[in-house]
């Protein structure tokens, strides 16, 4: 049995499914935002692949802002 993790700490490294998820996207547009170069590619770790969180971060932080974006449940509840 391992012993809990003492440190509380975000994790550096992040699986397809965590990487998709940190930026609330499905894989199916994580995987096209990867082809397409608005996300990075993953490193590869043995035979693992695992995508850099900051680099993630960095990429998120590039896409473009909405102007004007409305949220759909403030436009249903009719709010400014």
């Amino acid at each position: 049995m391992t012993r809990p993790d003492s440190f509380s700490y975000a994790p550096r490294g992040l699986s397809r499914d965590e990487a998709a998820r940190y930026i609330c996207v499905g894989t199916t547009k994580f995987d096209e935002m990867v082809a397409d170069g608005r996300m990075p590619k993953p490193k590869k770790i043995d035979g693992r692949v695992v995508w850099d969180r900051l680099r993630i971060e960095a990429a998120f932080t590039d896409l473009p802002d909405v102007e004007n974006a409305v949220n759909p449940l403030d436009r249903m509840f009719g709010e400014p």
